[in-house]
């Protein structure tokens, strides 16, 4: 393996951090008389548009990813292990295996846990990545629970009323940032025997009880994908203190060289499901400046808070019991139940008029056609569509300014008085 460049990861903002690694003075030119010539309107990716989400990244980012280029390397190298290393180191976990996305990392978990036909998983239908779908991968069913309306989180005892002889695991998730009541979610896995399984896709960095999210489940997923606040652009990490779960999951992850005359592989067939040195090197330079990314957000929430005071007719952002901080995915705006789920696709429509990239924040499992045909159906989890009807997701990224935002909030004021919506009642 070769030696990982010495990259010194304390730079302040602004101060280009110390890497050696040879550069290519012709690159620059080349590649800008490609763009040209590729065409100036098929590469415009709408700069007028304010966006959903946008990546944090400088210099430092910039300086690892092209240290992880001068490798002999992109795969199963130095990168992933040294962004496994101090993810896990961050997390205070025993153990971080890099993945190729949340989805991918939850079937991993599922399927190293022995998980499978036969088996049940009790999970929320309500959540933006749906890293549910992992458990019908790995030929589990799914059975959903309804969730606490005003965390959005799954619900324990709705949970526990789910739970048979058949269940094995309950997978719960961060919901968009906010923590899930995990003292009583752990107190229901250990009383009926069964494993716990944090989904932490939605979240980075907020705390409950003074810890931080994805240290509460026997592994925990994350996802690194946009609008994640830590952004590789695909990509995620499985985080536990189990040994022997680790090692499986390192396996199941991917073939090795030292796997390519075994004639054992396929009782266990592993996948293709790792992280490139690239994107690790992307996940370093975040996970180096996180601190410095949430608060730049957490600026622009501040903002949003501000402009939303006179918004009548929406629930107002919540934090739970023993929650500490909430770290937002999504600016999420809850409408209250006298708008309908038409007038909430016709704000976003005006919206994306005025070049607002807004959208529901979910479509749940159980109204799905796959779930659908497995009987599930809309009616079963009222609280679940009470809020999926109503939820909008706004840009929310660093580089918003308060005029931008101060124009997102006025946009939708106007849309909602335009739909004929009235003050909710909740």
């Amino acid at each position: 393996m070769s030696a990982l460049p010495i990259v010194h990861l304390d730079s302040h903002e602004g101060t280009r951090p110390d890497v050696d690694f040879a550069t290519n003075p012709g690159a620059d030119a080349d590649t800008e008389a490609e763009l040209d010539a590729a065409g100036e309107d098929e590469l415009d990716p709408g700069d007028d548009w304010l966006t959903l989400a946008a990546p944090d990244t400088g210099e430092v980012e910039a300086a690892l990813v092209q240290a992880a280029l001068q490798q002999t390397r992109l795969s199963a190298g130095p990168m992933v292990e040294l962004f496994e290393q101090r993810y896990a180191e961050w997390l205070g976990r025993r153990h971080a295996v890099a993945v190729a996305s949340g989805t991918l990392g939850t079937w991993l978990v599922i399927r190293a846990l022995g998980i499978g036909p036969g088996d049940e998983v009790v999970a929320s239908p309500y959540g933006w990545h749906q890293v549910a779908h992992a458990v019908s991968l790995a030929g589990a069913k799914v059975v959903f629970a309804d969730i606490n309306y005003w965390t959005g989180c799954l619900d324990a005892t709705r949970a526990a009323a789910q739970i048979t002889p058949a269940t094995k695991a309950i997978l719960a998730g961060n919901v968009n940032g906010h923590p899930a009541a995990w003292d009583a979610l752990r107190e229901l896995a250990t009383a009926r025997g069964i494993r716990l399984i944090e989904d932490s896709t939605e979240a980075i960095g907020s705390l409950y009880q003074g810890q931080l999210v994805g240290s509460f489940g026997d592994a925990a997923v994350f996802d690194f994908s946009q609008p994640s606040a830590l952004c590789c652009g695909e990509g995620g990490m499985v985080v536990t203190d189990d040994d022997t779960l680790a090692s499986e999951l390192r396996y199941l992850r991917s073939r090795s060289l030292r796997d390519r005359r075994s004639v054992s592989v396929g009782s266990r067939v592993p996948l293709q499901a790792s992280l490139s040195e690239v994107s690790a090197a992307l996940g370093i330079g975040q996970l180096a400046r996180i601190d410095e990314i949430l608060a730049r957000r957490k600026q622009v929430e501040a903002i949003y808070r501000d402009e939303m005071q006179s918004f009548e007719g929406i629930k107002p952002p919540y934090v739970g019991q023993g929650v500490d901080e909430v770290h937002w995915m999504v600016y999420t705006v809850h409408l209250g139940k006298r708008f309908t789920a038409s007038a909430c696709e016709q704000i976003i429509d005006d919206l994306s008029e005025e070049l607002i990239e807004a959208v529901v924040y979910c479509q749940p499992l159980h109204q799905q056609f796959a779930y659908q045909q497995q009987g599930w159906q809309r009616g079963q989890f009222p609280l679940v569509e009470r809020i999926a009807d109503r939820a909008v997701a706004l840009p929310f990224h660093a580089q918003l300014d308060a005029g931008q935002v101060r124009f997102i909030v006025k946009t939708m004021k106007d849309s909602s008085v335009n739909v004929g919506a009235g003050a909710a009642i909740y």
